[in-house]
């Protein structure tokens, strides 16, 4: 079951998307505005986010531009009646990760928000969970900004793990997206990545 937001100020627009989305078993969000979508998002964690571009009070484009400054990796898909490459280049560049001209087919819309979900969006280039931060571009972390080092299979467990928080991971989805292996359900085992920081405090994140 998928967990979406949809902001878009198009109120007929936003019923009968959420009606379409609510037979296919897809819980939908609605938000009339950009400000009311990024109280949501604040409060809750979604599979995917759609947004539309031209909303009152913050525009699709400036909300998106505040949830990757917010280093949330959650996928965004922009809706817009703008079909102008152009358009399209500045959604990008503000951090969406997908497309759908206004108007659009239900049926599509379905199938991308599937795929979205599959993954994290790639737009954001910093992860912060409280003093602790991942750099994913220059693959690197600190801690009240002094450096941690880590191995290349601690930085991808460190950031698994910061991608799902504050929820936890499962031993199975751990293993798949960290060394691509099948959990085998035989054996019980407890991951703990432990990283120390001088002179900073240990931190411990712990899979259980």
């Amino acid at each position: 079951m998928l967990n979406v937001l949809l902001a878009e100020d198009d109120r007929d627009l936003a019923l009968a998307v959420i009606d379409h989305l609510e037979i296919e078993n897809i819980i939908c969000d609605y938000a009339a505005n950009g400000v009311e979508g990024a109280a949501l998002i604040a409060q809750n964690r979604y599979d995917v986010l759609i947004l539309d571009i031209n909303m009152p009070g913050m525009d699709g484009l400036s909300l998106c531009e505040k949830i990757r400054s917010d280093s949330n990796d959650t996928p965004i898909l922009m809706l817009t009646a703008r079909d102008a490459l152009a358009n399209k280049i500045e959604g990008f560049n503000a951090g969406t990760d997908d497309y759908m001209i206004k108007p659009f087919e239900i049926e599509e819309l379905i199938v991308r928000l599937h795929a979205l979900s599959k993954r994290r969006s790639g737009q954001v280039s910093v992860i912060q969970t409280g003093p602790l931060q991942l750099d994913l571009h220059n693959r690197s972390a600190s801690i009240h900004n002094a450096p941690v080092k880590l191995s290349p299979t601690g930085f991808k467990l460190l950031e698994v793990l910061m991608r799902a928080s504050p929820h936890p991971v499962s031993h199975a989805d751990l293993i798949m997206k960290v060394w691509g292996m099948t959990y085998p359900t035989a054996i019980n085992c407890v991951f703990t990545f432990t990283i120390y920081v001088r002179p900073w405090k240990q931190v411990m994140p712990e899979i259980c």
